[in-house]
């Protein structure tokens, strides 16, 4: 393989990928994923090479699987040798970014995978319901302690980072644009400031319109 390849899907988890390596001027090889909540065999055949039959996954070109947004954040910062999406080890920054790098994608994230599709997890229509409600008013919890934390004009302060694109995808899904706009007003702002940028823009266009 020459080249790596990124399990993909418009509008999912994968668009934190993708916006990584269109700002580092990486290539990959799309791979077009179907829904998952809907496909059962696209699911299994997903889980063949991440267990947790989620995207983004991305295969290296030696052939190695990277799965989990977190990771390949970190991977891609040290295969390019570059600082400017992750505070270098040493950087004042460092601490704070692996902080909540580690909580949007073990708090924030996990909302998404339980309240989605509380079907795959609950068979009661009832414990269902309530499981899509309870998760979304948690994200709503998360959401705002992120708001009393984040810097301006980005996350980190002055210094824009990975954790800037999550909140530019992140802040597509529930609890909804609106919601952010009236709630959390600075996150709402970093992300917006982030989808605007010359080499992000495509890419959050493609996966949110």
């Amino acid at each position: 393989m020459s080249r790596m390849q990124l399990y993909r899907r418009n509008g999912w988890g994968s668009a934190i990928v993708e916006a990584q390596l269109a700002h580092y001027g990486l290539e990959a090889e799309g791979i077009e994923v179907a829904d998952l909540f809907l496909d059962p065999v696209a699911r299994r055949d997903l889980m063949r090479i991440s267990p947790a039959g989620q995207i983004p996954v991305l295969i290296l070109p030696d052939g190695r699987v990277l799965s989990e947004s977190a990771a390949i954040t970190l991977h891609l910062a040290d295969m390019t040798g570059r600082d400017d999406l992750v505070p270098a080890a040493g950087a004042s920054e460092r601490p704070r970014f692996l902080r909540w790098l580690i909580f949007l994608v073990a708090q924030v994230y996990p909302c998404f995978t339980f309240g989605d599709d509380p079907a795959r997890f609950l068979t009661d229509p009832a414990a269902q319901k309530e499981l899509g409600e309870a998760t979304t008013a948690r994200l709503q919890e998360l959401w705002t302690a992120l708001e009393g934390v984040v810097g301006a004009p980005w996350f980190l302060g002055e210094r824009f980072s990975a954790l800037d694109i999550y909140l530019a995808v992140m802040t597509n899904w529930k609890p909804g644009p609106e919601w952010f706009q009236a709630n959390a007003p600075k996150v709402w702002s970093i992300a917006r400031a982030t989808a605007a940028r010359e080499d992000l823009a495509p890419v959050l266009r493609r996966n949110f319109g």
